[in-house]
């Protein structure tokens, strides 16, 4: 489920997708591509601020590494550049049965893997059944094969998948697809070995690996023989960099080509500077202000160090009345971006849901405090408020300490929380020590989001009971810790919901029923701020046409259709393309976009886990 997003399964997926960057890169040990002028071939150099944790696709969940999964690993099928809608991709079409249980995929013929071999049917069953037999597999995608019941492969080209009842996301699986001979005689896919660019490096995508450098760079090569036609650079090129200041100034420099997850202040810093071109597009992300209400693993042990008082819904209640989310619209996100409600972004307005004027909890310091008061939480001299066994109300907020983002929420929401009684420590830690923080619910309060799909079932699944980690710590990929029987029935319902209408129903409700229980605040859904160097490049394939994303995408898309500049055909695809007229001033830019397809699951997020 982006970027570089909507999805974590050490549950760190929610806060790394976020932005995470891994703490030990510094701009001194980047090795920053030549300027634009000396540089040679078409290489695409993309500024990447947030961290990769494996290049292993089953165990893949921050934000970056499913992106570069989707780079180099074709899925069966993708939503497309123009609507993020299902279209075919390794799969050329996909029929179910009148009942819905059994769906056979028409695996497309002549497609190879890098090292050769011919990718096949009997690829995809591995795949999956990989994932039914394997905990680890399933770490990154669990969700999607949870109801499978048998996965066969009668011939290289047909793939039939039956299900225990009926599951409406088979068209859009965001599930990559393995090469068998390549990983079936990995025993153990929680070894480090899994990250070697002998297993990541055999791909079927756009790319594939060459190089890779952990903290500083991934490396990729065009595929030629890449069956929607080869990308029209050669060589891409993921540049890690400590913060979004250091990969601007890379931009400025021209030593990159493209950035994302800008803040606002960048963003308008950017726009009119000679050589570069804003883009601002709908996010499908989501910020939240996570609430540990006294979180469990999926056996119901108690997890983590958060204080108790927050078990009691009127605490939770009373934080969310004193949260301003229009002021963190205005004043942190200079208006650029849109006021959270449930946890599908607006951008996917079928699902989305807004609380009503009888369920939405407003800003109200006043009644706040009321809430409080009426639940015997009483204020000292000091004016921090005491609970009835006479603990004080002292909580501590994380976030990430590298993104500006965090550091105006925390300030606003210290001195909101301060207004009504509750005083609140601030700690913003590295991207790693947040991710590890959250994984064990050693928090009280956290700032983190995830970026979520075109279909609503992967950021719904996040806060279902199983989505929690074993007593281990093995598997999980939540997002709250939240477990709730009404939810629970209502995230059934809209998987087995065929009723577009009543399907989206069953979504908003669930949405509701989270929103009642305060597990989390969902404070807003930015706006993708990305630029790129249009001295270099003319234009990218962004999704959804014509005002979408370029990077912070539910696919492969943006780095695909990338057009050098003076390049005049557009890429390969199924999808049609679009072409752009964009005038500067008294200069019209000629932007030629080619269609394309795809999904996105964790920050996938979600990226922003993406």
């Amino acid at each position: 489920m982006g970027w570089f997003s909507v999805q974590f399964q050490r549950r760190s997926g929610r806060f790394a997708r976020v932005g995470a960057v891994v703490a030990a890169a510094t701009l001194a040990a980047i090795p920053l591509a030549a300027p634009a002028q000396a540089q040679q071939g078409k290489v695409l150099r993309v500024a990447l601020t947030t961290g990769i944790d494996h290049l292993n696709p089953f165990t893949a969940v921050l934000s970056a590494s499913t992106q570069i999964g989707r780079f180099t690993f074709e899925f069966l099928t993708v939503p497309n550049a123009e609507k993020a809608e299902a279209s075919p991709a390794l799969a050329e079409s996909w029929t179910p049965s009148p009942d819905k249980l059994t769906w056979t995929f028409k695996i497309r013929g002549g497609v190879k893997w890098s090292d050769g071999k011919p990718v096949t049917a009997k690829d995809a069953a591995y795949t999956f059944n990989r994932m039914l037999t394997d905990e680890n597999a399933r770490t990154a995608n669990g969700n999607y094969v949870a109801n499978f019941e048998t996965v066969t492969a009668p011939d290289d080209t047909t793939l039939v998948i039956k299900t225990k009842t009926v599951q409406v996301n088979m068209n859009l699986l965001d599930v990559p697809i393995v090469p068998q001979h390549i990983w079936e005689p990995v025993t153990d896919l929680k070894a480090a070995s899994t990250d070697s660019l002998a297993v990541a490096g055999v791909s079927d995508g756009p790319f594939r690996i060459t190089e890779y450098k952990p903290n500083e760079y991934v490396k990729f090569k065009a595929n030629k023989d890449y069956w929607r036609g080869a990308p029209k650079v050669d060589e891409l090129q993921l540049l890690q960099f400590k913060d979004t200041e250091a990969a601007v100034n890379a931009l400025k420099q021209g030593e990159v080509d493209v950035i994302n997850r800008l803040n606002p202040n960048q963003f308008a810093a950017l726009q009119g500077q000679q050589g570069i071109t804003t883009n601002a597009a709908p996010g499908r992300r989501y910020d939240e202000l996570s609430i540990n209400f006294g979180v469990t693993d999926n056996a119901n042990n108690p997890i983590g160090d958060g204080n108790p008082v927050l078990k009691d819904i009127n605490v939770r209640k009373a934080i969310t009345q004193a949260v301003d989310t229009q002021a963190i619209v205005d004043k942190v996100l200079k208006g650029l971006g849109q006021v959270g409600g449930g946890v599908v972004p607006a951008v996917y307005s079928a699902y989305h849901w807004d609380p009503s004027a009888g369920e939405k909890v407003k800003f109200d310091l006043a009644a706040a405090n009321a809430t409080l008061d009426q639940a015997g939480y009483q204020k000292g001299p000091d004016g921090v408020r005491t609970a009835p066994g006479g603990a004080k109300l002292e909580l501590r907020l994380t976030g990430h300490a590298n993104r500006s983002y965090d550091q105006g929420v925390a300030q606003y929401v210290t001195g909101w929380l301060k207004d009504i009684g509750i005083a609140v420590k601030q700690d913003l830690v590295s991207d790693d020590e947040l991710s590890d923080r959250t994984a064990v619910g050693k928090y009280d309060l956290a700032i983190g989001g995830y970026g979520t799909n075109p279909d609503p079932d992967y950021a719904l699944s996040l806060h279902t009971c199983a989505a929690r980690p074993a007593p281990d710590g093995k598997g999980g990929s939540t997002d709250t810790f939240f477990c709730d029987a009404a939810y629970d029935d209502l995230y059934k319902k809209q998987l087995t919901e065929t009723d577009d209408a009543k399907r989206a129903e069953y979504v908003k409700q669930a949405q509701a029923r989270l929103y009642s229980q305060f597990p989390t605040i969902v404070l807003d859904y930015q706006n993708a701020l990305e630029a790129y160097r249009s001295d270099k490049f003319s234009g990218f394939t962004t999704q959804p046409q014509p005002k979408g994303a370029i990077l912070e995408q539910t696919g492969y898309w943006g780095v695909y259709g990338a057009t050098p500049a003076g390049t005049t055909d557009t890429a390969s695809s199924g999808s049609g393309s679009t072409v752009l007229w964009i005038v500067l001033g008294a200069v019209v830019v000629v932007v030629l976009v080619g269609g394309g397809i795809l999904l996105g699951r964790r920050g996938k997020s979600a990226e922003d886990r993406e």
